[in-house]
């Protein structure tokens, strides 16, 4: 399976120090989908106040991964907060999965869910409850208020950095150091 990429998909969105929406101060924010109609991403540097493990339990599921019970939650967005949202790696299909690239998926259908508590899951995966949309002309728009950066997505940051360090290593991607550029517009 191919994937015809769309502009914005596959690239992180860092929220400049100036941002001042609560929803995505300080955020990283994969997009998974970028059209004329808008786009649509995910929050990947925030946790919310669940575990796997508690989300899996509310779904009937069980597992006896300890550390896949003891994953956090991401909190994706502002956006249909009470659904789930697995970004991944892995080739296999599930019931409701959108191909971002040729190697990272982002499905919503519980299948996903149960065959990570069965151990059968992707190698990688994140859980997000919520997600960030923009209508059309939006993200554009933001982009050029400078509201965010944009870089390239990749693998180690959205799968193994811990939470707070992704944002300042989103924006090192790209050769931008935060420190520097908060003290240099005047912002705390």
């Amino acid at each position: 399976m191919s994937v015809t990429p769309t502009p914005l998909a596959n690239q992180l969105l860092i929220a400049l120090p100036a941002l001042a929406d609560s929803n995505f101060a300080r955020s990283v924010a994969l997009i998974c989908q970028h059209d004329a109609d808008g786009a649509m991403g995910i929050v990947v540097n925030r946790a919310s106040e669940y575990t796997l493990g508690e989300v899996l339990g509310q779904m009937g599921l069980e597992s006896g991964d300890e550390t896949l019970r003891a994953q956090p939650v991401l909190a994706g967005g502002p956006v249909h907060p009470e659904r789930g949202f697995v970004l991944h790696d892995g080739g296999m299909q599930w019931d409701s999965t959108m191909a971002i690239t040729d190697h990272l998926f982002l499905t919503t259908s519980r299948d996903i869910l149960e065959a990570m508590a069965r151990g059968e899951g992707p190698d990688n995966a994140i859980v997000a409850l919520g997600c960030a949309g923009w209508g059309s002309g939006q993200l554009e728009h933001e982009l050029t208020e400078n509201d965010w950066l944009t870089a390239p997505a990749d693998a180690e940051l959205l799968f193994e950095l811990p939470l707070d360090a992704r944002w300042q290593a989103a924006a090192g991607r790209i050769g931008v150091d935060f420190a520097h550029l908060a003290d240099y517009a005047g912002h705390a």
